[in-house]
């Protein structure tokens, strides 16, 4: 073999490992909660298979992200006044850095059952891009922990708390906001935090009375969904959920390519995922369930675009996962449920028991995830449901787990552990 396909094979490999080591945003290096080959423990738990855990202090539900050396987190003080970021010592868990981005005089209302912490950060080489919804998003050098640009001008009333998530698309930052007051998606540039394109939802809530006043203060107007690009061809698409209703659009400049309304749908939570031509969303707390949206529409789609829609046993704030040519779901209330992704047919749907709110994973043909009161479970990524383990925290999980080569980052309520074979 000559000396370039070597260097090629060479580089190949080492990419490949180094994206195995990161993982960048909420739900993995491409969003859709995979490590592939990831060789995790089946059974852990406190004081098992533990090669550390790390005390965080605050109230924060956002997910850890890693890359290369370091694990990041944000936190919150409960009262929502002090909004800010930790990193850590991958190897050894010790608590690098403990910094205070924005301190906020009068914070918005929080509903107890979120945090002021709950948007995961997205991160790459040199630089993290985190956020808090409208009191403050800020890049930071990741060596020194210093900001390089902040964003404090955004109107968006959160209503109940922020809880979208960033993501990282070539030169940009897109996030979702999506507030009782304001519902928009807006991209940044990410090396300077200037507005590159920002684009109002293009729904029509329905929600104004006879007397010129918006119903239950738009608390029906508010969504916490983390966006998703996909290709399409050459083409790139973004996945964008709000309330009442669901989006595609045109990355590059904002530009709406189709909408599919909702109306009996509010709330989205979750990060879509995509294959074969249809998108797999969750549509929200209410009556909509899951939908499998066909792909490659325009203007305002119909139930005509719906490959199928599933209502029974559906999430509201977990993400879906796909394997293969099954998807597998958690609902809010502890049922698990394989489903077939074209066809939207049930193979199983069966309970695990306690309330979800985290996001599972897939590694090595199992699917992790913990419930709200401390119960994590593996369980089989198949036609047969078969749950391998049912491990024990003191604290519960509202964070989804992060992978590291073959370690499991798990954050519960009050600490964060790396754990391993």
């Amino acid at each position: 073999m000559s000396a370039r396909p070597l260097l090629a094979a060479f580089v190949l490999t080492a990419s490949t490992l180094l994206a195995a080591e990161n993982w960048p945003e909420f739900r993995g290096p491409i969003g859709d909660g995979h490590a592939d080959k990831a060789d995790l423990p089946v059974t852990f738990g406190d004081s098992d298979h533990v090669k550390w855990k790390a005390v965080i202090h605050g109230k924060a539900w956002s997910s850890p992200v890693i890359w290369g050396s370091q694990v990041w987190l944000t936190t919150a003080n409960e009262q929502g006044t002090e909004l800010g970021v930790l990193t850590l010592d991958k190897d050894t868990g010790k608590i690098l850095r403990d910094d205070t981005l924005f301190h906020i005089a009068t914070p918005q209302f929080c509903h107890q059952f979120n945090s002021y912490a709950s948007s995961t950060p997205a991160i790459e080489e040199g630089r993290i891009y985190v956020t808090f919804g409208s009191p403050g998003t800020a890049c930071l050098d990741t060596k020194t922990g210093k900001k390089i640009w902040e964003r404090t001008d955004f109107v968006c009333n959160h209503y109940r708390g922020a809880g979208s998530s960033p993501i990282i698309w070539q030169n940009l930052l897109i996030m979702n906001f999506d507030g009782s007051d304001f519902q928009f998606i807006v991209a940044l540039d990410k090396a300077t935090g200037k507005t590159v394109w920002e684009t109002k939802r293009s729904t029509d809530f329905n929600d104004v009375d006879a007397e010129g006043k918006v119903k239950a203060e738009g608390d029906f107007r508010k969504a916490f969904a983390t966006p998703h690009v996909y290709m399409q061809g050459n083409q790139p698409v973004l996945l964008s959920s709000g309330a009442k209703a669901h989006y595609a659009y045109d990355p590059r400049n904002g530009k709406e390519i189709w909408r599919f309304d909702e109306p009996e749908a509010q709330s989205a939570a979750t990060r879509p995922v995509v294959n074969d031509g249809i998108a797999y969303i969750p549509a929200g707390f209410g009556k909509a369930g899951l939908l499998a949206i066909k792909l490659g529409g325009s203007g305002v789609l119909s139930v005509n675009d719906l490959a199928w829609r599933m209502k029974k046993a559906a999430p509201n704030k977990p993400s879906v996962t796909l394997v293969g040519d099954l998807l597998f779901t958690v609902n809010d209330g502890g049922i698990a449920s394989c489903v077939e992704a074209k066809t939207g047919n049930v193979v199983w749907s069966e309970r695990l028991g306690g309330n979800f709110s985290s996001s599972p994973i897939y590694a090595n043909g199992r699917l992790y995830v913990g419930n709200e009161e401390g119960k994590f479970y593996v369980y089989e990524a198949g036609r047969q449901f078969k749950v391998l383990a049912q491990n024990e925290f003191p604290d519960g999980f509202m964070a989804s787990p992060a992978v590291s080569g073959n370690a499991l980052f798990l954050r519960t309520k009050t600490t964060l552990y790396r754990i391993e074979n």
